[in-house]
């Protein structure tokens, strides 16, 4: 059994994807991660001798870090950050535990560089509606929780990212678009290998509402009437991708937890 300050990777994989997922901190040495450059969806990668100038949030945010054996890197990591009053546990187990449960593994191959912040730069177009609320949504939940989103008009789009070293995507002819009948978030999907049950249902839900294809998913057309329905409340691109997020949120959990439960009313009334 695990001790207080660690937590299980049945319990973290329950947590990714989530809004309030902890801040999950990938602290392997070089040459183990070189042994499998991949990351837990959501991770980022921290250099453990720097551990005290993180910066990280002395708030109710949990922080979980993680080694190769989740021993000792990760164990005194985390107590070090415990002492500067941040909630941090450790992966019992670690990286080879969760890669062991046959759980996704972010693959990095096709991922942007970070800018000087740390953080990848998104550009597309602007008046977002299925796709470029939801590829957002996925990068920020599962890639890069910091990750920048630039909504421009559909002309300026390459130009833009090229500038600000950014990856163009939702557009025509670049690496992160449609991909014969399948769109741009099943192609985000595909690279960073995170395929994995409620996403790939929650991908035929997407596709169905942003290429006029209902008949994938039931709930398609839900989706696409609640994506059209913000664009018109939020003339802010990016408010509207706040509110998004929840919109996505909602999906993701009904995908992962709820796609069996069922909700009448009136019930049914005793037989006379």
């Amino acid at each position: 059994m695990p001790s207080p300050t660690e937590i299980t990777v049945a319990q973290l994989s329950r947590l990714i994807g989530l809004p309030a997922a902890p801040i999950l901190v990938d602290a392997r040495t070089e040459d183990d991660f070189q042994t499998d450059p991949r990351l837990i969806p959501g991770s980022v990668r921290k250099d453990y001798c720097e551990a005290p100038r993180w910066n990280l949030p002395t708030s109710a945010t949990p922080v979980i870090v993680l080694c190769q054996k989740g021993r000792k890197l990760s164990q005194g990591t985390a107590a070090m950050l415990r002492c500067d009053g941040i909630a941090a546990q450790s992966l019992d187990g670690g990286f080879e535990a969760w890669r062991a449960a046959g759980l996704p593994l972010l693959k990095l191959n096709a991922l942007p560089s970070p800018n000087a912040d740390g953080r990848t730069v998104w550009v597309t177009r602007a008046r977002p509606k299925v796709d470029r609320i939801a590829c957002p949504w996925l990068i920020r939940r599962f890639v890069d929780p910091a990750a920048l989103f630039l909504f421009v008009p559909p002309a300026d789009v390459l130009d833009v990212a090229e500038r600000f070293n950014g990856a163009p995507f939702d557009v025509d002819n670049v690496f992160w678009s449609h991909r014969g009948e399948k769109c741009t978030f099943d192609a985000m999907i595909e690279e960073f290998g995170l395929s994995a049950p409620p996403l790939d249902l929650l991908a035929s839900i997407v596709r169905g509402a942003d290429t006029a294809r209902p008949d994938l998913a039931p709930q398609a057309a839900g989706l696409l009437a609640a994506s059209l329905g913000l664009s018109r409340m939020y003339k802010d691109d990016l408010a509207q991708l706040d509110a998004g997020m929840l919109l996505y949120d909602a999906f993701y959990r009904w995908c992962r937890d709820a796609t069996e439960e069922t909700h009448n009313w009136p019930s049914p009334g005793k037989a006379s």
